[in-house]
């Protein structure tokens, strides 16, 4: 029991640790969401919408550079504690991106 406990007492706190961008899995926004803009809007649209992404993805590494760094000195993931991880803001960026992306292949846009 005591194994099991230390086991499970050392392990926790990585699981907790913020996750890297590019292991974070995309929302799935529908395609209607953006299909009543034209061309120009979509590509308007998703150049704010990689720029967000881009900033929350640089948010999210250095909050899991810093989880990673707390858990090899403390043993907590501070980042994730503090509110430093954007996990379910990048997933919807991501979709986001995906979609805008979607329909402007539908629609024909470069």
């Amino acid at each position: 029991m005591t194994k099991r406990f230390f086991a499970v007492l050392v392990l926790l706190p990585l699981a907790a640790c913020a996750k890297r961008p590019d292991a974070i899995v995309p929302t799935d926004i529908p395609m209607a969401a953006y299909s009543n803009l034209d061309c120009p809007a979509l590509s308007r649209e998703l150049t704010t919408e990689q720029g967000k992404l881009t900033a929350l993805s640089q948010d999210q590494n250095n909050a899991a550079n810093g989880d990673a760094f707390g858990v090899f000195l403390v043993g907590v993931p501070m980042s994730s504690l503090t509110g430093g991880d954007k996990e379910g803001l990048i997933s919807v960026e991501k979709g986001k991106v995906i979609s805008i992306q979607n329909t402007m292949k539908a629609k024909g846009c470069k």
